[in-house]
């Protein structure tokens, strides 16, 4: 796609999601010189642990690098799943069954909690039940979805397969070979969660500081000492929920999660009985490939949605937006006439063993690593996070104590990360190729 397409003229080089949120406050105060906790990055994870800590009456302080929520939660797709990768049977493998079944279940108990939490506290973002299509994109991949279905029925959770020859009462697409569905997943806007959260946040006490990138921690007569180009933070407990932005700030962590960048687009506005067509359930969708696209309608009905990752390197925006679209119009060709608005991207983590982690280092507390699918498991670790330092016992989670694995020659830049996409790529590509000659003989 040329970059002089005029259907990717004006693009908008931010989330969609900002359109119709009402102007942030503006955090213009330096960091206070102390604070009970201190927690860094002002994301899911932040903002629902500084909820806790400051309702149990320690005197908080969220520390952001640029504006509040300006990393990936106001920037994914809005996406609500159980969010654990790994299967009961590996991970049965690993820390045995009892365990195991107690991760799993944790990945189930995290969507509810999410649930609840927005009901609770009354944050209006556009949350539905809509569930989710897990798409194949060969029939081999429909034969493992369809295991995958067994395995999950068999742990209780809701789930049902659509065949092929039912697939468009679904998604209004040839480009697939039938559809794992998960009902109870559901959809929201993640920048108006994210701004119901702050704002519950500060009207509990927590102190929020933008444009305070930390630089260094050190211990400090009892504590901590935190220093920002805008002053410096001493606090008795410090919790670091930097996800997919986790710099050389503390190198154990960052030896641990290997930061991938996702993309996303937005179409123009569409008529709203086409994008009701192609979407007759209003479901959000990803699919098998190894290279994941995900997309969805957008809250209005108005726009569809749709990312991935679209390089093994970085490339100028205008190619990226030019290639996820040329995507989006594989799947549905009656989108080809139309522009796209919005371009933008955003940072996840990803664990070595596919898990989230939550614990403490060196005195330090943290919770990240939610390899993607982080809405619901962020949330609900960071307020497991800040139920832990609070010293209290339903604070526990499935995840204390597991290992935290690195690799060798790992030190948080991810040299091998174009290799394995360009990998991940060929082969997607070589499946997609092998299913078009079987059905087209």
């Amino acid at each position: 796609m040329s970059a002089m397409d005029p259907r990717l003229s004006d693009l908008a080089l931010r989330p969609f999601w900002y359109e119709d949120l009402p102007p942030a406050p503006e955090f213009l105060e330096p960091p206070p010189p102390r604070a009970d906790v201190a927690i860094v990055g002002s994301g899911y994870t932040g903002l629902n642990c500084a909820l806790e800590t400051a309702r149990g009456g320690r005197t908080t302080v969220v520390l952001e690098a640029g504006e509040p929520g300006c990393g990936c939660s106001t920037k994914n797709g809005g996406q609500v799943g159980t969010g654990i990768k790994p299967s009961l049977e590996d991970l049965a493998r690993r820390y045995g069954r009892e365990r195991a079944r107690a991760i799993r279940a944790a990945g189930r108990e995290s969507l509810e909690w999410l649930a609840q939490r927005l009901e609770g506290e009354g944050i209006s973002c556009d949350f539905r039940r809509c569930g989710r299509i897990v798409a194949a994109h060969s029939p081999e991949h429909y034969g493992i979805l369809a295991e995958e279905a067994r395995r999950l029925a068999a742990e209780g959770e809701e789930v049902a397969l659509v065949p092929r020859s039912e697939q468009r009462r679904e998604l209004a697409t040839d480009a697939y070979f039938g559809a794992l569905l998960l009902p109870r997943h559901a959809a929201l806007h993640p920048a108006k969660y994210h701004r119901g959260l702050l704002e519950r946040a500060i009207a509990a006490g927590a102190r929020i500081v933008a444009r305070a990138p930390v630089t260094r921690i050190e211990r400090d007569r009892g504590g901590f000492l935190l220093e920002t180009p805008r002053g410096r933070l001493r606090a008795r407990e410090v919790a670091i929920a930097t996800n997919g932005y986790t710099g050389h700030l503390v190198p154990w962590l960052q030896r641990r999660v290997v930061p991938v960048e996702s993309s996303m687009i937005a179409t123009e506005e569409l008529p709203p009985e086409l994008v009701a067509s192609l979407f007759p359930t209003g479901r959000v969708v990803s699919d098998r490939r190894r290279i994941v696209w995900y997309f969805r309608p957008s809250p209005d009905g108005k726009r569809i949605l749709f990312g991935g990752r679209v390089s093994a390197r970085a490339i100028a925006p205008i190619v990226a937006a030019g290639r996820l679209r040329a995507r989006l119009c594989q799947l549905f060709p009656d989108l080809e006439p139309f522009r796209i608005s919005h371009f933008w991207s955003g940072a996840v983590a990803w664990s070595f063993d596919e898990l989230p982690h939550i614990g403490r280092h060196e005195g330090l507390w943290y919770a990240l690593g939610y390899c993607g699918s982080g809405v619901a498991l962020a949330s609900w670790l960071g307020s497991r996070l800040g139920l832990q330092i609070l010293g209290r016992e339903e604070g526990e989670t499935a995840f204390d104590g597991l290992p935290h694995p690195t690799r060798p020659f790992y030190s948080g830049t991810p040299w091998f990360l174009p290799a394995v996409v360009a990998l991940y790529r060929f082969l997607d590509e070589y499946d997609r190729r092998r299913t078009m000659r079987r059905h087209s003989t």
